[in-house]
């Protein structure tokens, strides 16, 4: 995920390294934060694969700094990315903001609804965080005021997100 988060902020404009860090800590930090062993690593990664540039400029009253922007490749990247996302990056929550947060750049709404729907897909499965003889345990079930928070907060949490996907999905086919 670090490396669409990196392709997604350099698909709206080149930035340095500190900014670029900024960005991808605003959009998961509080859950994932990215540290510079992270970071630096995996720009070193895409740009060595074609999908950065790299320039140099002055800093302001410090050292020169090093701004990246996206290539040609790396926008085919990002593209291919958003149109096919790993399961994991369907089902994870935090990974599916990232997806959600740069899918504006696929420019097919048939394309971005086809994502919608496979995150929906996956919310409309029953499922729990806890599981009695192999059945998801319900909220009203659980025996346990804190497991029944967990699972209260994670069902009206799944509701407005599946009510914004239909309403998304029903813009998206006006769109289309």
């Amino acid at each position: 995920m670090l490396e669409l988060s990196i392709l997604g902020f350099l698909a709206e404009e080149p930035l340095h390294g500190y900014e670029l860090k900024e960005r991808i800590t605003a959009l998961t930090g509080h859950v994932r934060p990215v540290s510079d062993g992270a970071l630096y690593p995996a720009i070193a990664r895409l740009v060595a694969a074609g999908a950065l540039d790299q320039r140099t400029e002055d800093g302001v009253s410090a050292a020169p700094r090093r701004v990246l922007s996206l290539t040609d490749r790396g926008r085919a990247t990002l593209l291919e990315r958003l149109r096919h996302p790993k399961p994991a990056e369907i089902s994870d929550h935090v990974r599916f903001n990232t997806v959600l947060a740069f899918l504006r750049y696929l420019p097919d709404p048939a394309e971005q609804a086809a994502v919608l729907r496979r995150r929906l897909e996956f919310l409309e499965t029953p499922t729990s965080f806890f599981y009695d003889d192999g059945r998801p345990v319900r909220a009203e079930d659980a025996g346990d005021l804190f497991r029944q928070g967990v699972l209260r907060v994670a069902r009206a949490t799944g509701e407005a997100e599946r009510t914004w996907l239909r309403e998304a999905l029903e813009t998206l086919a006006q769109r289309s």
